[in-house]
């Protein structure tokens, strides 16, 4: 296997990268901060409905409060990373073989190799690629023609590293 394709100097691509990036780790927290809303909604219409949480509900309150903060943390770091990274667009490329990923941005390049790569997963726009638990680089699919995209994805599929939608 052998793609290689360029990457143009588009402003808006490096945040739509720190934005795939952002969203692999930050999923957590929406989850987390959606049961801690739920549960103090739930148990703040308990204690309002019974009268035996008066002293108790500022408990449930900070448990919403706390909870719609973890929701909106995710969102708030992926809007950072795109307002900022905007000034990073430069040109590169991609050259990925059977052996590694070697990327280049400007006069900057480095590489992956795939034996280090635990697994990969997929969004429309972006291959993520992930070394250990983090996800190290995006593979930016929408600049790779149809067929290097297949060519991957069995590439992928074969030594067993594409996670399941």
């Amino acid at each position: 296997m052998h793609i290689r394709f360029d990457v143009p100097a588009d402003p808006a691509y490096p945040g739509r990268v720190a934005a795939a990036l952002g969203s692999a780790g930050l999923r957590k927290y929406f989850y987390v901060g959606a049961v801690l809303t739920l549960v103090g909604v739930i148990f703040l219409a308990l204690a309002q409905g019974s009268g035996w949480g008066e002293r108790i509900s500022p408990l449930y309150i900070a448990m919403i409060v706390g909870g719609v903060a973890a929701m909106l943390f995710g969102p708030l770091v992926r809007l950072r990373a795109r307002r900022r990274s905007g000034r990073y667009a430069v040109e590169g490329g991609y050259d990925i073989t059977d052996d590694n990923i070697m990327m280049r941005s400007g006069t900057e390049s480095g590489g992956i190799a795939w034996d280090g790569v635990t697994r990969v997963t997929q969004t429309p726009e972006f291959w993520i690629v992930y070394v250990g638990r983090m996800p190290a680089t995006v593979i930016p699919r929408r600049l790779m023609s149809a067929q290097d995209d297949e060519t991957l994805r069995t590439f992928l599929a074969e030594r067993e590293l594409l996670e399941p939608r």
